[in-house]
C-alpha cells in the first residue's frame, strides 16, 4: 500500500468520530440506584431496573443530565431545553430488556464545536494547498459536533476463547451486567476531521476537556471512553462523499491515529485498483497492524425508535442550565492562555501543564511553595521530569526547582537525585548537601580550574580561534574533570568563550 502523504496528495479524508464516555464520576446507574462500580463481583451491582424486568420503572439520574449540560456547555454546544428519552430497540445479551434507552433526534446538546491547533509533524499530514498554515507549518481546524446525548451502556461480554477478544471462534462467553446502565453520553462529530492526527488530537482534547470537568475518569484503557471512527475518501476537488467504513475497537490515541491511517490506505488502494469500498464494520487489530471485516452493512439498521412511555420528557430550566454553567471549572485552552500570560511560559508548556487538572493542580501548588520567581524552571522540571515519577510532593518538586535556578546541579543530577527522594519525604537539597553534590560557581576558584585547562590545551585553543567552535565542549569537560565534578558547565562555558574571544 502506498504512504499515508502520497494517498492524501490525490484523496481527500472524510472522517466523522463517534465517543462514548461513561460518567464513572457518579455513584449509581442512569435509572435506577444501583451502586456504579465496574470492579465488584460479576452481576452484584443489578436490579430489576437494569435486568429488565416486568413492572420495573425507571427514574432518571440528574447528575447524570447536569454532567450532559456541562459538556455540552464546555463544547460550545446549544442547550436544547425540550428533549426526551427513546427506546433503541435490538436483540443481544449485552442489554436484558432487549433495547436500549437512548435520545432521539433532539438531543441534550446540538450543534458544538471544538477548535483543534495542529501543529509539528502532525501538521504535515495534511497537504499545504488544502489549509491556511501559519509560518511554522500549523494551522487550526475547526470541528463541529452535531451532538451529545444520553444513554445507557450495555452489559460487559467476555468471549471465552476467541482472537483477541472477539466472538468469532470463542468457546463460550460470559456477561457482567454491572456495567448495564451506566450513564453513558455519546458525543457526534459532523465529518470535518481530515487527517488520523486530527482525530487523534479532537480525541485528546476531549478527554483533556471532561477530565477537567470531573464527570469521568475518561480511561481508553478500561473502556470508560471509547471512540468509533467511520471514515470514507472521495477524489480531490469533488464533494460527493464516498462509501464509509466504521471502525471499532480503539483504545488509544495510537490506535486510533494508526486504524484511521490504515484504513485511508486500504481504500485508496481498493479504489485506485477499480475495487469498490463496502460499507462495513471493521475490527482494529494492533498486534497485526490492520484492519478486519466484522460485519458487512447492506441495509441501515432498524432499531424501531420511538419515544419510551416509562420516561416524561424534558423541560430544562434556565436555572438549572445556569447551575451546571457554574460548576464548569476553568478549562484547559484559558487555563493555557493564562499561564502563558501571567507566567510567560512557552505555549506547548503551558498546553501540557494546563491540559491534566491533576497536573495543573500540583503546578499551582508547587508555585506557591516555590515561588512565581521560579516560574520557567518549575515549568521546565513539571515537563520534562516529573512525569517520569509517580510519588514525588510539591515541595520537593519546588526544593529541585530552586537548586536548578540556582546552578547548583544540572539536569542530569537532578535525575538522579528524583530517584533517590521519589516516594520519600526527604528533600533535595539536604541530598545534595549530604552526597556532596552542590555545585561550585565562585568565580575565582573556577577561572584558575580554566586559566590551567587552557594553558594545557593549547591545540584546542587553536581550533576553537581557527573556527571549531564544537571544541568548546571538549574544554568544559575538561574542566569538569578537573574540578571533579564539583564545577557549574554552565560557569565553565561563560568563562572559556569570554577567554577564548579575547
Amino acid at each position: 500500500m502506498k504512504k499515508l502523504a502520497e494517498v492524501l496528495r490525490d484523496w481527500e479524508a472524510v472522517i466523522g468520530l463517534e465517543v462514548h464516555t461513561e460518567l464513572t464520576t457518579l455513584e449509581t446507574k442512569m435509572f435506577c440506584n444501583c451502586r456504579l462500580s465496574h470492579d465488584d463481583e460479576p452481576n452484584t451491582n443489578v436490579c430489576p431496573v437494569c435486568l429488565g424486568m416486568p413492572g420495573a420503572l425507571p427514574v432518571p439520574n440528574e447528575k447524570a443530565i447536569e454532567s450532559i449540560v456541562m459538556a455540552g456547555l464546555a463544547t460550545n454546544c446549544e442547550i436544547m431545553r425540550h428533549s426526551m428519552f427513546y427506546r433503541k430497540h435490538y436483540f443481544y445479551p449485552d442489554m436484558a430488556k432487549n433495547f436500549q434507552t437512548t435520545q432521539g433526534p433532539v438531543a441534550f446538546c446540538m450543534h458544538g464545536h471544538l477548535d483543534l491547533e495542529v501543529s509539528g509533524a502532525g501538521a504535515k499530514e495534511r497537504p499545504d494547498d488544502t489549509v491556511e498554515k501559519d509560518a511554522d507549518g500549523g494551522y487550526v481546524a475547526p470541528i463541529r459536533i452535531l451532538r451529545i446525548h444520553m444513554e445507557e451502556d450495555a452489559a460487559k461480554m467476555v468471549h471465552v476463547g476467541g482472537e483477541e477478544g472477539r466472538i468469532t471462534a470463542a468457546t463460550e462467553s460470559l456477561i457482567d451486567y454491572n456495567r448495564c446502565g451506566t450513564p453513558l453520553i455519546e458525543l457526534v462529530t459532523e465529518p470535518d476531521l481530515r487527517t488520523p492526527e486530527e482525530a487523534r488530537l479532537f480525541m485528546e482534547k476531549l478527554r483533556q476537556t471532561f477530565l477537567t470537568l470531573g464527570i469521568s475518569d475518561c480511561s481508553l484503557e478500561s473502556g470508560s471512553m471509547r471512540c468509533d471512527g467511520n471514515i470514507s475518501l472521495r477524489r480531490r476537488g469533488t464533494t460527493e462523499f464516498g462509501t464509509k467504513t466504521e471502525m471499532k475497537n480503539i483504545n488509544s490515541f495510537k490506535s486510533l491515529h494508526d486504524a484511521l491511517e490504515y484504513e485511508i490506505c486500504r481504500q485508496a488502494e481498493v479504489l485506485e485498483e477499480g475495487g469498490i469500498v463496502y460499507q462495513e464494520t471493521r475490527h482494529w487489530e494492533p498486534s497485526r497492524r490492520r484492519t478486519v471485516v466484522m460485519r458487512v452493512k447492506e441495509t441501515a439498521d432498524d432499531y424501531r425508535l420511538f419515544p419510551d412511555p416509562d420516561l416524561a420528557p424534558f423541560d430544562l430550566t434556565d436555572e438549572f442550565i445556569d447551575r451546571c454553567r457554574a460548576r464548569i471549572p476553568e478549562l484547559p485552552d484559558a487555563k493555557r492562555d493564562r499561564y502563558m500570560s501571567d507566567f510567560g511560559l512557552k505555549r506547548a508548556d503551558a498546553a501540557q501543564l494546563a491540559g491534566d487538572p491533576a497536573v495543573a493542580a500540583f503546578f499551582e501548588e508547587t508555585l506557591s511553595v516555590a515561588g512565581e520567581k521560579d516560574v520557567e524552571t518549575v515549568a521546565k522540571v513539571m515537563v520534562n521530569l516529573v512525569p517520569s515519577y509517580d510519588a514525588l510532593t510539591p515541595a520537593q518538586v519546588a526544593s529541585l526547582s530552586a537548586l536548578l535556578a540556582e546552578d547548583a546541579i544540572t539536569f542530569a543530577q537532578a535525575r538522579e537525585v528524583l530517584d533517590a527522594v521519589n516516594g520519600t519525604s526527604e528533600d533535595p537539597a539536604a541530598y545534595v548537601d549530604a552526597h556532596g553534590m552542590r555545585q561550585s560557581t565562585d568565580e575565582g576558584a573556577l577561572g584558575a580550574i580554566v586559566d590551567e585547562v587552557l594553558a594545557r590545551c593549547t591545540d584546542q585553543v587553536q581550533q576553537y580561534r581557527d573556527g571549531n567552535k564544537k571544541v568548546l565542549g571538549f574544554l568544559v569537560g575538561q574542566c569538569m574533570k578537573a574540578a571533579k565534578g564539583s564545577g557549574n558547565p554552565k560557569a565553565f562555558n561563560k568563562m572559556l568563550a569570554e577567554r577564548l574571544e579575547s
